[in-house]
C-alpha cells in the first residue's frame, strides 16, 4: 500500500470534466516511509542493532579525511545489509523448513502420543498405585523393619592406633 506522501493531489471542480493536476506538487520525501510490517514485534533481537559508531570510532587526536569517514560509514552499512540479505537468502528458507518440520513433528508427537499416554496413566494408575502400595506394605516394609531392628544394636567406635 502506498503512503500518502507518494500520491499526487488532483483537484476536481464540479461541472468540469477535465481533471487537472495541482500546480505545486509536494516535494519527494527525503526519508523512506516507516515500515508497516514489524518483523520483531516482541523485541527479541534488540541486542543485534549494531551501528557504524558501535564498531568503528576515531579518537579526537586522530582523524581521517571526511570523505573517507563518510564512505567507510556508507560501505559498512551497505555491506552489513547486503551480506545479511545474501546469507538470509541462502539460510532462511532451509532453516525455516527444518524448524517448521521439527515443530510439526513435536506437535504431532505431543498431540497423538504424549498427551494420550498421560491421560491413560492418570486413568489407569490409581488402581495400580493402591496395588503397589499394598505390596510394599505386605512384602517390603516388614523386611526392612526387621533389618532395621537387627542393625539397631550395632555401635561403631573409632580409635586411632
Amino acid at each position: 500500500m502506498l503512503n500518502d506522501d507518494y500520491l499526487v493531489e488532483c483537484k476536481i471542480e464540479e461541472g468540469d470534466d477535465v481533471i487537472t493536476k495541482s500546480t505545486a506538487p509536494d516535494p519527494l520525501p527525503t526519508e523512506p516511509p516507516p515500515r508497516v510490517d514489524e518483523r520483531d514485534p516482541h523485541g527479541i533481537n534488540q541486542h543485534l542493532k549494531v551501528d557504524f559508531s558501535d564498531v568503528l570510532a576515531e579518537p579526537s587526536s586522530f582523524h581521517s579525511f571526511d570523505k573517507v569517514w563518510t564512505w567507510s560509514d556508507i560501505l559498512f552499512e551497505a555491506s552489513k545489509l547486503w551480506c545479511y540479505r545474501i546469507i538470509s537468502l541462502l539460510c532462511a528458507i532451509p532453516v525455516s523448513i527444518v524448524t517448521g518440520f521439527l515443530f510439526a513433528l513435536l506437535s504431532c508427537l505431543h498431540i497423538w502420543c504424549v498427551f494420550p499416554c498421560v491421560q491413560l496413566c492418570t486413568l489407569c494408575l490409581p488402581p495400580l498405585r493402591s496395588v503397589w502400595s499394598s505390596l510394599l506394605d505386605v512384602l517390603v516394609a516388614p523386611v526392612f523393619a526387621s533389618v532395621g531392628r537387627c542393625c539397631s544394636r550395632i555401635h561403631l567406635t573409632f580409635s586411632k592406633e
